[in-house]
């Protein structure tokens, strides 16, 4: 078994009580992570080794965190096999998609060692005479960072990059299912940093709301950025809003794809069978929802239950499958429920649903309609529901018939008819012919409606991460009326 500690000031500690957490593999069940369970004065002393290192490391010339940061991008892509391993043995995770996770997070490190000197104010012409007036962005202090287990080294790694790159120091809670896989995160990121300028807390499950409350009331944490569940957001949220502190909150989806009847369908079952069962389907951005039109959804149907019968789950270990294990054998459970719950209502499983303990093969229900649990109901696994849509603007409002909005898709040959119905629906992010699941480490990334508010990568990350601030010099006389 693996052993991990907290990261405070510098420095490994064990818990101030010397308490401790498990986590098992979810195949086999074996205990394989024994964390240090912080109490709330760990997480004082977190945030207090984060205010001490601030005023130094908001001074840092940009040169200097630019290579520290390429620094951290090149010790990441080190630790990969131990990483991977990490994420094989915490979640499940297939061999393809931790390394994907280390190369997609490297590169995001390297994208904030670009956007340093990219801070940028500018002058504002003031009706005062003489007077010269300035809009700054300033590093703001302390951030706290809480990223999920599902893409756990893409989401660490955003949670921390930006922050760095402008000025700022953190806090990272890392997540209770994959202790050991941030931990190793977080060990890349720090080597070369200054003491406080990066530190990390785990905690035991039914700590986590404690000691999320007790760091954001403390004074020097003035941001707070979380990726996972709607549910937790909201709570996220609500107590940001007593402390004012802004918050960046990155939540569920039920990304609906649109197949129109011009779509190419080979390409649409291609990108619809990644985007829904890629991890599982235990992604924020995970095709959820296939809405086909009247021209394309026979042959749709059928291409996509044939493609769906070849994705079959194993052992991640043994790497013979393409698909790996469920976070947890509850995961696993309410998957099966939902895919019953369909078929009870006259939805007609097309292909696969097989599988035991925690590893489910792809499954594929047609027929989908409002009164079933996979119609709206977040389901972060491995199936996908397809609704059939009366007309493209029936598809639209059934692509729009969700508290969520964080991916689209939309398929069809003739472009601009395409672009035109990937504006009309409510996301924050839509591709044309090509899939839900899409990240790259300079673009806008972040929902509406209930998945989220604000926006992680490239430059707008810089105004979720900085104060702008407006700052004034007089070079002439000044007349007053008193």
């Amino acid at each position: 078994m693996h052993k991990t500690e907290l990261f405070i000031d510098g420095t490994y500690r064990a818990a101030s009580d010397g308490q401790r957490f498990e986590r098992a593999n979810p195949v086999t069940g074996k205990a394989v992570t024994s964390a240090a369970a912080a109490t709330t004065a760990d997480a004082e002393a977190a945030v207090a080794a984060a205010a001490r290192a601030f005023p130094e490391w908001a001074a840092v010339a940009p040169g200097e965190r630019r290579k520290l940061l390429l620094k951290a991008a090149d010790s990441l892509r080190g630790r990969a096999d131990d990483i991977v391993a990490a994420m094989k043995d915490e979640i499940g995770a297939t061999e393809a998609w931790g390394r994907f996770n280390v190369q997609l997070a490297a590169e995001m490190l390297v994208e904030a060692a670009g956007l340093v000197t990219h801070i940028r104010g500018e002058i504002i012409p003031s009706n005062r005479p003489g007077s010269t007036a300035m809009a700054v962005r300033q590093p703001v202090g302390v951030v706290l960072s809480m990223a999920p287990w599902n893409a756990p080294v893409i989401l660490g790694v955003r949670s921390l990059a930006t922050p760095l790159a402008c000025g700022n120091t953190i806090v990272m809670k890392t997540s209770e299912l994959c202790p050991r896989t941030h931990s190793l995160i977080v060990e890349a990121v720090a080597e070369g940093l200054p003491k406080g300028v990066l530190n990390a807390i785990s905690n035991a499950p039914n700590d986590a709301g404690k000691l999320v409350e007790t760091i954001i009331a403390q004074r020097a944490v003035r941001r707070v950025n979380f990726t996972g569940s709607t549910r937790v957001g909201r709570i996220i949220a609500e107590t940001a809003a007593r402390h004012l502190k802004p918050a960046l909150l990155e939540l569920g989806g039920k990304a609906p794809l649109i197949v129109l009847d011009d779509a190419d369908i080979d390409a649409a079952v291609a990108a619809a069978a990644f985007g829904a069962y890629m991890n599982q389907g235990q992604i924020c951005m995970s095709t959820e929802r296939i809405i086909v039109t009247p021209g394309a959804a026979d042959r749709f149907v059928e291409a996509f239950a044939e493609k769906v019968r070849t994705l079959t789950a194993g052992d991640p270990s043994e790497a013979k499958a393409p698909l790996g294990s469920l976070v947890t054998a509850e995961a696993a459970g309410r998957i099966r429920e939902m895919i019953e719950d369909a078929q009870t209502k006259g939805a007609r499983l097309i292909a696969g649903g097989e599988g035991e303990g925690t590893m489910l093969d792809a499954a594929a229900l047609d027929g989908v309609t409002p009164e079933m649990r996979l119609y709206g109901e977040e389901s972060f696994g491995p199936v996908a529901a397809i609704i059939r849509a009366e007309s493209v603007d029936d598809a639209v409002r059934i692509a729009n018939d969700t508290e969520f909005g964080l991916s689209a898709a939309v398929f069809g040959q003739d472009q601009a008819r395409a672009i035109e119905v990937a504006r009309r629906i409510e996301s924050g992010i839509c591709h044309v012919n090509g899939p839900t699941v899409h990240d790259e480490a300079q673009m806008p990334f972040g929902g509406v409606k209930e998945s989220g508010y604000g926006r992680f990568g490239g430059t707008a990350g810089i105004a979720e991460f900085t104060e702008l601030r407006w700052i004034t010099t007089q070079n002439g006389p000044m007349h007053y009326p008193i």
